[in-house]
């Protein structure tokens, strides 16, 4: 009888135990685990919203039963699910909701856009539209109030920069704000002026806040419209995450309530807005029940941005010798700030773009303490001194960088550094050579916010056109496996998730992103002209091409 019990149990041991049946099984294209031991996979399973078996197709046909959803790539490429690492998602929706300036081609066709935006959707108050450039535009020239004042000679029109660092206001406006050729520009702001001292319009960084007025603060219905066409853009794009900059409190509710409807299909990682880092400082980081949205960071505003000549720099600006940019925030009032953040486990995220705004931060952060441990992130770290490269990884600071600036900055930047200061400008690769955790973002609705996009900007260093003028420094592009690390590893550490994102591994959550072109394969040029064709979050498919 022993030796019968004994013969069947050393049989049930060589005998693979079943699997269980998966809720989804995906397979039919190459899967990208991010690991660098096993890169690559056939399949993947999910069951209760984690990872329950990534190998061979073969293995994945015992997770298939009756209910399994089985989703065929056809040859699309799988990933762990992208995270946009820097993005506004209320600003995202707002852009879907209002008047978009997007692709502007001249500042004539701004006022084309306005005027079609007035006869058609006939807004009563105001107008703000958002998202013009000056880059590449006929005129070479910022956008002014004269360019309004043709087609919106009475009503208030206030036209966002795409950087959200400065506005155009139109005669309007300013009069409506009670600014004119006396007004003071407030600390930390730019009033522009023409060479015949006479307003442009041109208000930057904080003289934005003279103007603000004329908008009403949105409704909470405005709040929610937004989100939800956000959620959709992201989701649609193959986003299955957002490190959502610079918050208030009302957004934190509305989406931790909108988690507990089911309405929010996004992973969401909240940095609170400077003004209100109060509530965070007294309350501590937070999470609504499903841990969908989380709350845990405070965005600072250390300078402006390069395009609108606010960022700081050691030196002039090459093209304007009378500007250096300015602090947005004075330095003395971030330190306590930074002080009580790291007493409350409060991630910091500070803005900075121009190389003496890099330096300052760095500065900041050594003074009152800030560990590794503590992960406290740069905002951009668009230029910096060569010097100050290493400091980023010997302090744990993470480069929160945005490929697509670099791309869309090479029509403007080499004017406004001029060639010395470029070494050190989108210096994606010195900073991972220097061992700094370099998480990449769009900075959406500043940029358009498509992953492939942000990828092709890491790998090529080129604009969409495959343009790259001389002294761009092309060595400092990131290879694919690199590239593919900002948005899946690297993001998931930057917001203390690496132990349930960022890779496709067993145990982890199912956060997946699918697109039409092989990231690791395709030529360059091929990588912006695909698309996403499946977006899976907590394994629950929220979108399918």
């Amino acid at each position: 009888m022993r030796r019968t019990l004994l013969g069947a149990a050393l049989a049930l041991a060589a005998t693979p135990a079943l699997a269980q049946s998966a809720d989804l099984v995906i397979w039919g294209g190459p899967i990208y685990t991010a690991v660098d031991a096993r890169p690559k996979a056939e399949a993947v399973a999910v069951t209760a919203g984690r990872i329950a078996y990534v190998g061979a197709s073969a293995g994945a046909r015992d997770h298939v039963g009756p209910n399994t959803r089985v989703i065929d790539l056809k040859g699309a490429a799988l990933f762990p699910g992208f995270t946009d690492a820097h993005a506004h998602l209320r600003g995202v929706g707002e852009r879907e909701l209002t008047l978009n300036l997007e692709g502007s081609a001249s500042a004539a066709d701004v006022a084309r856009r306005l005027k079609a935006h007035i006869d058609t959707r006939k807004p009563t108050g105001a107008v703000y539209g958002r998202g013009w450039i000056e880059t590449g535009w006929p005129e070479k020239r910022f956008l002014e109030r004269r360019d309004l004042d043709a087609v919106a000679p009475d009503r208030p029109v206030l036209l966002e920069r795409a950087d959200g660092h400065a506005l155009t206001a139109n005669s309007a406006a300013l009069r409506a704000a009670g600014i004119d050729e006396t007004t003071p520009a407030p600390p930390g702001a730019q009033i522009l002026k023409g060479a015949d001292g006479k307003l442009t319009g041109m208000l930057v960084d904080n003289a934005m806040n003279l103007v603000a007025k004329l908008i009403p603060p949105p409704t909470a219905q405005d709040r929610l419209a937004a989100y939800r066409a956000a959620f959709k853009v992201e989701t649609q794009l193959g986003w299955t995450g957002v490190h959502n900059m610079g918050i208030d409190t009302q957004d934190v509710a509305l989406l931790e309530d909108m988690a507990r409807r089911g309405e929010a299909p996004l992973r969401v990682y909240n940095a609170m807005d400077f003004a209100e880092a109060d509530r965070i400082l007294e309350s501590g980081p937070r999470a609504s029940p499903d841990g969908r949205i989380t709350t845990r960071a405070i965005k600072l505003y250390m300078d402006g941005a390069l395009g609108s000549r606010g960022a700081v720099l050691f030196q002039p600006y090459a093209d304007a010798p009378g500007l250096s940019g300015a602090f947005v925030t004075a330095p003395e009032r971030m330190k306590p700030v930074m002080a009580r953040a790291l007493a409350r486990g409060v991630q910091i995220a500070a803005h900075a773009i121009g190389d003496r705004g890099n330096a300052t931060v760095l500065d900041l952060y050594a003074e009152v303490g800030a560990t590794a441990d503590k992960r406290w992130r740069i905002e951009h770290a668009q230029v910096i001194r060569p010097a100050d490269i290493p400091r980023f990884g010997k302090a744990g600071v993470i480069a929160s960088m945005q490929p697509s600036h670099a791309i869309g900055d090479l029509h403007f930047a080499p004017a406004r550094l001029g060639p010395e200061r470029l070494k050190g400008a989108y210096a994606w690769k010195s900073l991972t050579r220097t061992g700094a955790v370099v998480v990449g973002g769009s900075d959406a609705p500043v940029e358009r916010g498509d992953p492939l996009i942000e990828f092709y900007a890491a790998v090529a260093r080129k604009d969409l056109k495959g343009f790259s003028g001389p002294g761009w420094h092309p060595e400092e592009a990131l290879s694919r496996p690199e590239a593919l690390k900002l948005f899946t590893s690297a993001a998931a550490y930057a917001r203390f998730a690496e132990a349930e994102l960022g890779t496709i591994e067993v145990g982890k959550r199912a956060d997946l992103s699918g697109f039409s072109v092989d990231l690791m394969t395709a030529p360059e040029a091929a990588i912006p002209k695909g698309r996403a064709v499946l977006t899976v979050v907590d394994g629950q498919v929220v979108f399918e091409r």
